[in-house]
């Protein structure tokens, strides 16, 4: 499985290498603004997971093989160690994924706005609109958009979703992301995570004051799975909290990699 990445900081190498990965619907492209910032200081490698931004495409969508897919990333750059994992959403599942299956690559873990619970299925909406916008009819974004403001999707989903929308040599509009297996798979986004034994990593969960991805209640079932972990809240940020939050989000994120 191939997956594209950027690099940056390559020079701060030595420091060790931070692997920030988005979460679904998402691309690597929608984390470079924290990613530079971390840039000043590690090596940064943003990578676009299975089935979105320009990755490859699969039939099988699920915690088990994007684990391994980044596992076979790790393993074929060869990176130094330290190695710290970034993950936002999904693919915060994927980073704890990982760390349950191949427990002895990543040193750090930092987690962001998920929880090791199992979801259910809450993006029904989304996929019901981008599976009604008529790629071979539409002629330009604005149209596509006007789909999503008749569904009632308000202008920061319309905003992140549309990123995804491009143009083909063809002069047809697609997505970068595979939005046929998504729709099939997307209950499998919502699952639990699986392990044998408590993740040894240190392990940084971050939540948005604002969203309910994480509750009070979680907490326990954190600390049980990992327990050398913190739980910190960035106010006043949603789901998206390195969108709402950058600053705040990077200052904690680098105390906790520093210490």
């Amino acid at each position: 499985m191939h997956l594209n990445f950027k690099e940056l900081g390559k020079e701060n190498a030595g420091n060790g290498t931070l692997i920030i990965i988005h979460g679904l619907f998402g691309m690597l492209d929608n984390l470079m603004t924290i990613g530079r910032k971390f840039a000043e200081s590690y090596q940064v490698c943003l990578l676009d997971l299975r089935n979105h931004g320009r990755s490859e495409w699969d039939s099988e969508h699920n915690y088990e093989v994007m684990a391994l897919d980044l596992y076979n990333f790790i393993k074929k750059q060869n990176f130094d160690k330290p190695v710290y994992i970034f993950g936002h959403s999904m693919g915060g599942k994927v980073v704890m994924q990982f760390a349950a299956n191949y427990p002895d690559l990543a040193t750090k873990l930092i987690i962001i706005d998920i929880a090791p619970k199992a979801y259910p299925v809450h993006h029904g909406a989304i996929l019901d609109t981008l599976n009604n916008i008529d790629l071979q009819q539409i002629t330009n974004r604005g149209e596509a958009e006007q789909v999503m403001i008749s569904a009632g999707l308000d202008v920061g989903a319309r905003q992140f979703l549309l990123k995804n929308l491009y143009r083909t040599d063809d002069g047809y509009f697609a997505w970068r992301m595979n939005l046929e297996v998504l729709t099939t798979e997307i209950g499998k986004v919502g699952d639990v995570l699986r392990y044998k034994t408590p993740i040894k990593q240190p392990t940084l969960f971050v939540r948005g004051g604002k969203s309910q991805y994480i509750h009070q209640s979680d907490q326990e079932e954190i600390k049980a799975i990992f327990p050398h972990s913190q739980l910190i809240t960035v106010e006043d940020a949603g789901h998206w909290v390195h969108a709402d939050k950058p600053n705040e989000l990077c200052e904690q994120v680098m105390v906790f990699l520093t210490k």
